[in-house]
């Protein structure tokens, strides 16, 4: 054979990864090979693998008669829709796309050509975990790719798309990257399984119960987002992509936008009169947004607030908001953590923030004090305090106690804050205030029902309107609902060259 034969030959055998019989198993179940997601993930012709000879070099328990080209893992880059990107899938038909030394090696050098670059890193994770046979050094290279992931935090936007299995401590490298997602009933994670679970507590629980898609969507919060299907997950990897930049250093793309009559009378009729009836929030967010730009980030974990990306005139926002529907909005340990994640990753990347409020306060209780409500909620205070990204505010409708503080107020940094008419800026409600206030008069009274009554209505006169906060420039202006969206339009066009010096430091000590 002459070389290019040979590697020809070679370049084939990768190819088939763990051999047809083995692809055909990985189709039975409805999953894709690791090729065939990169072929989808990436441009028509644009993947350039790296790394496609690399073989494991471990000779303990015969395994020098188990070699096989790529060893188990595809890397390389290519683009997404134009944007370069690097990405790796793992080839469950090769070891069950168990981690070596050598794979984790080929992982750790396309991140490390992504920092230098300044491209997003996508993981395409389908992995039985540890390849055991080589002890430690498997150990130690899922060490790497860990430290490697908090290098790169912060500096490009990282994504991992669990397709399969991901157990042990291979979780931890999607845990520390920027968005999760998982795809239903085909991928699981946990860092102990159902044997050792039953075991160690002796509970009876399938992997899916215990870390499938809907488990860590709807209960622990450790997904973003789940898919239905490879193909599926692959579409909402490239829709988040879109809301991004390349790197800390780049600005979101801006879509072409020709301004129009931005008024949106639909707004109008979205909040109802009644203070104590629920409305969704996200009729508010689809109002003011450019059409059909809501990408919703966390929807099934802590209903009571919800964030995620929208196009305002073509600019990528991050939406932080809170949800009448769930809870009446309030605010609890998990929609303090949930917000302020978010709200990190946001300014790590310079996408501006919108923050939607209409919030009772944070949630009494012996179970959120015991789950440290202090702390959780002072990470979302943390977070948008330490924010530098243009920051906008709009109160819906109301605003209370310590929760006015937290969601952006103007006294923690916000650039501009809005509040449409019936906003009620105070302590607390009116009634549970005139209880306090006036309680010796209430009291005393004749008829006490008729004096708490007026008295609320005094004190709602007096507060329950966003005019008090506009008096002294807590709240910038107050506008109509129709007229948010051309409001927030101005406002963030505005601020788009919005320039922060921070104190000199190594780095804060958020309330973790």
């Amino acid at each position: 054979m002459n070389n290019q034969e040979i590697l020809n030959n070679k370049l084939a055998e990768a190819k088939l990864g763990g051999g047809k019989a083995r692809i055909e198993k990985q189709h039975a179940k409805g999953k894709l090979t690791a090729r065939e997601r990169v072929h989808f993930l990436l441009d028509e012709g644009s993947f350039e693998e790296i790394g496609i000879l690399v073989t494991h070099r471990t000779t303990d328990f015969d395994m020098q008669k188990q070699v096989f080209l790529g060893d188990g893992v595809v890397t390389g880059y290519g683009t997404v829709n134009g944007r370069l990107v690097y990405v790796f899938a793992q080839d469950f038909t090769v070891f069950g796309g168990a981690l070596s030394e050598t794979h984790a090696e080929k992982i750790c050098k396309i991140m490390d050509m992504a920092m230098k670059v300044g491209a997003p890193l996508i993981g395409l994770n389908d992995s039985g975990g540890a390849r055991i046979q080589e002890g430690v050094k498997s150990l130690g290279g899922y060490a790497d790719i860990f430290y490697r992931n908090v290098q790169a935090s912060g500096v490009i936007p990282q994504i991992s798309a669990i397709m399969g299995p991901c157990a042990g401590g291979a979780v931890y490298s999607p845990a520390m990257t920027d968005f999760t997602i998982m795809v239903e009933n085909s991928s699981y994670m946990f860092v102990t399984g159902p044997n050792v679970v039953k075991t160690v507590t002796n509970e009876e629980v399938t992997s899916e119960e215990l870390g499938g898609a809907s488990a860590h969507s709807v209960k622990s919060g450790v997904t973003h987002l789940t898919a239905q299907n490879d193909m599926d997950c692959i579409a909402q990897v490239k829709q988040l992509l879109s809301y991004m930049p390349q790197n800390c250093e780049d600005k979101p793309a801006k879509l072409p936008y020709d301004l129009e009559n931005e008024t949106r009378e639909e707004l109008e009729n979205i909040v109802p009169e009644s203070a104590n009836q629920p409305y969704d929030m996200r009729e508010v967010i689809t109002g003011i947004a450019d059409a059909d730009s809501f990408f919703e980030i966390h929807k099934d974990y802590a209903e009571n607030i919800v964030v995620g990306f929208v196009r305002l005139a073509g600019r990528s926002i991050g939406i932080v908001a809170n949800q009448p529907m769930s809870l009446a909005g309030v605010l609890d340990v998990d929609s303090s953590k949930k917000a302020a994640r978010f709200t990190r990753f946001c300014d790590c990347f310079n996408i501006p923030l919108l923050v939607l409020v209409d919030v009772p306060g944070f949630l009494p209780g012996t179970d959120q004090e015991w789950n440290g409500i202090i702390t959780n909620g002072a990470k979302l205070l943390y977070a948008l305090s330490e924010a530098t990204v243009p920051r906008v505010t709009v109160i819906t409708r109301k605003a209370y106690g310590g929760a006015y503080d937290v969601m952006n107020s103007k006294h923690i940094g916000a650039d501009m804050n809005f509040a449409w008419p019936g906003a009620e800026i105070a302590v607390m409600g009116a009634k549970g205030a005139s209880e306090i206030i006036f309680r010796k008069e209430i009291k005393a009274a004749d008829d006490p029902a008729a004096k708490l009554a007026e008295k609320e209505a005094e004190y709602a006169e007096k507060f329950a309107n966003p005019y008090r906060a506009a008096q002294r420039g807590f709240i910038d202006e107050v506008i109509l609902p129709k007229d948010t969206r051309r409001k927030l339009i101005k406002a963030f066009a505005m601020l788009e060259n919005k320039a922060v010096t921070l104190p000199k430091k190594k780095h804060g000590n958020i309330p973790l």
